[in-house]
């Protein structure tokens, strides 16, 4: 019996995630190459095994029908990381926003001033 897909993204998954929003749509070599430039060195296989992975988990998509098949990812770096930051306060601070900002604001290094900008900004929108 085959065990269910996981919907979350593994860590190499994320990985190779953040090369597909970088780009255009790429093949399979095109990731690996983009990955190795960046220093991460994988094996074209576990390239190619993390894409069919990610397609059957609806992070990406084939662009063509032909080999070498050329892929898009279809869930935006925004969505992705919204989930995983509203999965973090569900699972670690009980759902509560309040105290996952506190810790987050706590921490031992002040904020710097471009951090104190954006936190200004992002208040302000919330008016």
């Amino acid at each position: 019996m085959n065990r269910p897909v996981a919907r979350e993204l593994t860590e190499r998954e994320l990985e190779l995630m953040h090369v597909f929003w970088q780009g255009d749509e790429m093949t399979a070599a095109d990731a690996r190459e983009k990955l190795a430039a960046s220093g991460v060195d994988r094996a074209y296989v576990t390239i190619a095994n993390l894409v069919r992975i990610l397609v059957a988990k609806g992070f990406l998509r084939a662009t063509n029908d032909a080999r070498p098949f050329s892929y898009e990812a279809i869930r935006s770096f925004d969505d992705v990381s919204g989930s995983f930051i509203v999965d973090v306060m569900k699972r670690v601070f009980g759902g509560s926003r309040e105290k996952m900002l506190a810790q987050l604001l706590s921490e031992k290094r002040r904020l710097t001033a471009a951090e104190r900008r954006l936190l200004e900004q992002v208040l302000e929108e919330q008016q």
